[in-house]
């Protein structure tokens, strides 16, 4: 399968994790809020590139079961591209250890990201669609609001 990179909307409690982009004019999206990913290396799967690069951002360790909806979509000059969610507790960000990459982390509202000036727009897309109404994020906020 050819593709050439994965994000993760990685919700901690109702918020979402995110990173704010370095401030570099050679990289795409300077200064923006990013999602945990990047690009695929070697042959490795969709999957195993999200979680490997979610890892090395913010030093959480999820596991392929911790995915819990994807999508591919293409991007002009990039190629398919994979989109992930996963939901996990709130408390699991005081395991946050932030790598090297980008200027800091913070959790945000998902809707605040969706319309946020600085959100990477095509991910703010996917999201707002995995958010929508009829979206597949519906069924898992509803479980959680009849468990809680």
């Amino acid at each position: 399968m050819e593709f050439s990179g994965a994000k993760l909307a990685l919700f901690l409690g109702d918020d979402l994790l995110v990173i704010r982009r370095d401030d570099k004019p050679d990289i795409p999206y300077p200064d923006h809020w990013d999602l945990p990913g990047g690009g695929r290396e070697g042959q490795e799967s969709p999957e195993d590139c999200v979680l490997r690069e979610t890892r090395e951002e913010t030093g959480l360790v999820l596991t392929p079961r911790d995915l819990i909806w994807s999508t591919s979509y293409l991007r002009p000059r990039r190629g398919a591209v994979w989109f992930f969610t996963s939901h996990q507790p709130a408390g699991i960000a005081a395991d946050i250890k932030f790598g090297s990459e980008g200027q800091g982390w913070r959790l945000m509202a998902p809707r605040e990201y969706v319309e946020h000036p600085l959100a990477v727009p095509h991910f703010a897309e996917q999201l707002q669609t995995y958010l929508a109404p009829d979206g597949p994020g519906l069924v898992h906020f509803d479980r959680r609001k009849r468990q809680g």
